[in-house]
């Protein structure tokens, strides 16, 4: 059986363990707060960008003409992975990187060469070269501190290479931020752009709309555009994919601060169950230590 002072030692380590997860904690929801207001302010911008976009493609009858839209055989795949650059957030990085495994796994068929990956975040940076490919660029800032320039930069790299048919086809592999206490892994299909998809979902949308407020009247707005629709829909499609990136940094971002929030939480309540039953040990042992010497003591007054 451990001492007293040995447990007093326990105990006084798994006090301090406390102290660091239960601050961790305190620090991850405030960087979770502050990802949060960074999507509200940006989803504004983001639902009217959607709603034109989704308002013509529900409507035009023209074709569109897009080098993002065009569907060719897969020959080379690129794949942009997000994760963080620091650990303590549970299984939010190894998700991602198990995902992004399977993922080469199913183009092992192209070839090592054929396989393009963007990690942002270092552990899944790590990881990339662990598995043995070379990331093409770091983008450790970027998932630090989610700047729009930067994301921008990258979506008009991986635009361009899609442009150019150097890639044909582009998936995006992160977190969906749902709660604080739920983040879904995805994995997104980037580039080309199906359009047929967007125009299922507008669809769904005004059905589920029209279900929950039957007595109103939706209209359609009815734009007037120069010099035709096909041109300002080939303009606006930049400009939407470069925003889903955007988007789904942020939301990795606040993905991760609210794993990182529920990891401390739970290592904090751990402490206290430990710290409890550590406690229980150590006063039953000093009990049993208090009850030994009496014994001795009446012992020896007997003799």
């Amino acid at each position: 059986m451990a001492s007293l002072k040995e447990i007093k030692g326990r105990i006084g380590t798994v006090k301090r363990t406390r102290k660091i997860t239960s601050a961790m904690k305190m620090v991850a929801s405030a960087k979770l707060h502050k990802a949060q207001a960074a999507i509200e302010n940006m989803l504004p911008y983001q639902e009217k960008m959607n709603l034109i976009l989704n308002n013509f493609l529900s409507t035009t009858e023209a074709t569109i003409q897009s080098p993002y839209i065009q569907v060719r055989p897969v020959r080379r795949v690129a794949i942009v992975a997000f994760s963080s650059n620091s650990s303590l957030c549970g299984a939010f990085n190894a998700n991602v990187a198990r995902s992004l495994a399977n993922t080469i796994e199913s183009y092992k068929n192209l070839g090592h060469d054929n396989i393009l990956i963007y990690p942002v975040g270092r552990k899944i940076e790590d990881a990339v070269r662990k598995i043995g490919y070379q990331p093409q660029g770091s983008f450790q800032t970027m998932a630090d501190k989610p700047s729009y320039e930067e994301a921008f930069r990258l979506a008009d790299t991986i635009m361009n290479l899609f442009a150019q048919k150097q890639v044909d086809k582009v998936e995006v592999i992160y977190h969906h931020f749902k709660s604080s206490g739920s983040q879904e892994l995805l994995k997104r299909q980037y580039l080309p752009l199906d359009i047929s998809e967007i125009k299922r979902e507008v669809i769904q949308e005004e059905r589920s709309e029209q279900e929950q407020k039957s007595s109103v009247k939706k209209y359609r707005i009815d734009y007037i555009v120069e010099p035709s629709e096909e041109e300002f829909i080939t303009a606006l499609l930049p400009e939407v994919l470069k925003l889903k990136i955007y988007t789904t940094l942020l939301d990795s971002a606040a993905s991760e601060h609210a794993a990182r929030m529920m990891a401390m939480q739970i290592a904090t309540d751990n402490a206290n169950d430990l710290i409890e039953e550590l406690t229980k040990q150590y006063n039953k042992t000093r009990q049993q230590s208090i009850t030994n010497e009496l014994l001795d003591i009446v012992s020896g007054s007997m003799k």
